[in-house]
């Protein structure tokens, strides 16, 4: 015959970390139930049962507080997890890093092979701070001849006028600006946002190596304010493209045969800038400066 023992369940208190709010609350609840400078009896487990701590966690709240009492410190009762929890830091001297050639050092991979450490070591560095990560450009080299030029003209931008008393740079305010910039018509691949019931995007190319490139010559200027800071002239002559119209030679099934196209000037040559700032700029220029300079 079977035999049952009963095993009488055991109600194991459930032990959770306290946040500091909740132990700034018990260091006051009990700060209320002192009495002739000494703590009620029984106070510490009626403020444990009413946060639902153990008592033990509540008494060394207690206890903390004293100490900070007695040393002559601010009262802090907060948790020391964030301090003592979790596998402790490796310590390593990050100014060895110094000392390795920079070509291992243009990856935190080639640099811990370097170094003789784990990667992750090198990257939690880096989300402290102790590490800079740098993005270095190749910068062009300058001779003497260029580096005189350049002086030149950053002397040539100041006001002659007060050039030997206390030099200061010209208004530019007859200036005109402009730069040449290509940009290629469309992404080997783009990003949409698209909804659920949305078809995606049929995007196509003759070839994804060769996409069409435009140049824009743009022309900016410096705006104009009146006394009251109000805008007189934007400063914005326009941006222009170097593209031209021709009509088509055959029949396609897009369009029919003499159908003006726009096409992009593949190379821009001097005498193309020249036409674009005769036919385009200079137009602009009239159209849009303002009638009274001051400068």
């Amino acid at each position: 015959m079977d035999t049952f023992f009963e095993i009488p369940s055991v109600h194991h208190r459930s032990r959770r970390n306290l946040t500091n709010q909740q132990r700034q609350l018990i260091f006051e609840m009990l700060l209320m139930k002192v009495q002739q400078g000494k703590l009620k009896r029984g106070s510490i487990p009626e403020v444990a049962a009413a946060f639902g701590a153990n008592p033990k966690i509540v008494r060394r709240i207690w206890q903390r507080a004293m100490a900070c009492f007695t040393n002559g410190l601010a009262i802090d009762v907060s948790s020391k997890l964030p301090t003592h929890v979790g596998r402790k830091p490796k310590q390593f001297d990050v100014n060895r890093i110094a000392e390795i050639d920079l070509r291992q050092r243009t990856s935190l991979r080639s640099l811990s092979m370097a170094l003789n450490m784990p990667k992750t070591t090198l990257y939690r560095r880096v989300k402290k701070g102790h590490i800079r990560p740098h993005t270095n450009a190749l910068k062009p080299y300058l001779s003497n001849d260029l580096k005189r030029a350049r002086l030149q003209f950053c002397l040539s931008m100041l006001e002659p006028s007060n050039l030997y008393t206390q030099p200061t740079f010209k208004n530019m305010y007859n200036y005109v600006h402009i730069d040449e910039k290509w940009f290629f018509m469309t992404k080997e691949t783009e990003r949409y946002y698209l909804l659920l019931e949305e078809h995606e995007p049929l995007r196509t190319c003759k070839r994804k190596q060769f996409i069409t490139k435009i140049m824009f010559l743009a022309a900016i200027a410096r705006p104009r304010y009146d006394p009251s800071r109000n805008q007189e002239f934007l400063g914005k002559i326009g941006i222009f493209p170097f593209t031209f119209t021709e009509p088509a030679k055959r029949r396609s099934k897009s369009r029919a045969a003499g159908t003006l196209e726009t096409k992009a000037v593949i190379r821009v040559t001097k005498e193309i800038i020249r036409t674009c700032l005769i036919e385009n700029v200079l137009p602009a220029i009239r159209a849009k400066w303002p009638r009274c300079i001051d400068g």
